[in-house]
């Protein structure tokens, strides 16, 4: 390995560092408590390194982890596929229960990131037809992506209504089964 390979390589695993980092603070205390002095306290460099990898700050990294976020979620929905509506929204759900913190970076905080646009990083994309290829086969003469959203837009508010508790907890797994079932109604 070349001293430039070298240097790259230790480049990307502390930039992962970071992220990670990140990811592990906000899990534990939320969004507001990241920030590049907690980080660079924890990976034990300066603020400005953690800024030579991110130059956005704070945002930048929220958005390194929303990207790592969407990776995970395609690699989730795309293992439950098989299990057709109802299995994709309960991985969708569990995703969202496992990874609060992730999930508001990737889906609730403000962010540059292009939803539904030409310049959608692929990964986005990715997550998107995880919902997409159950939605397909029974979306009937409708468009399959516009009933793509509508499941994604159901499951994000019953995630952002229960986690606000503004919905009764004890028919959690009703309101679930509910959404599958007209989801699914024509044809899973």
């Amino acid at each position: 390995m070349t001293q430039r390979q070298r240097r790259v390589r230790d480049r990307t695993e502390r930039g992962q560092r970071i992220v990670s980092a990140a990811r592990e603070l906000a899990e534990a205390e939320g969004w507001d408590a990241v920030t590049t002095r907690r980080l660079a306290a924890l990976i034990e460099y300066s603020q400005p390194v953690l800024y030579s990898h991110f130059p956005g700050g704070k945002d930048a990294i929220m958005t390194a982890a929303a990207l790592e976020g969407f990776a995970e979620l395609a690699s989730a929905l795309a293992a439950a596929r098989d299990s057709g509506i109802a299995g994709v929204a309960a991985a969708y759900m569990a995703f969202a229960d496992a990874k609060p913190a992730l999930y508001d970076a990737m889906f609730s905080l403000a962010s540059d990131l292009p939803f539904a646009q030409d310049d959608t990083p692929d990964v986005m994309k990715d997550a998107f037809d995880g919902l997409l290829a159950v939605v397909a086969p029974v979306a009937g003469e409708g468009e399959p992506g516009i009933l793509a959203e509508v499941f994604w837009g159901a499951l994000h508010g019953l995630i952002t209504l229960d986690r606000g508790h503004r919905l009764s907890p004890e028919n959690r797994d009703e309101r679930l089964a509910l959404v599958v079932a007209r989801f699914g109604a024509r044809g899973d």
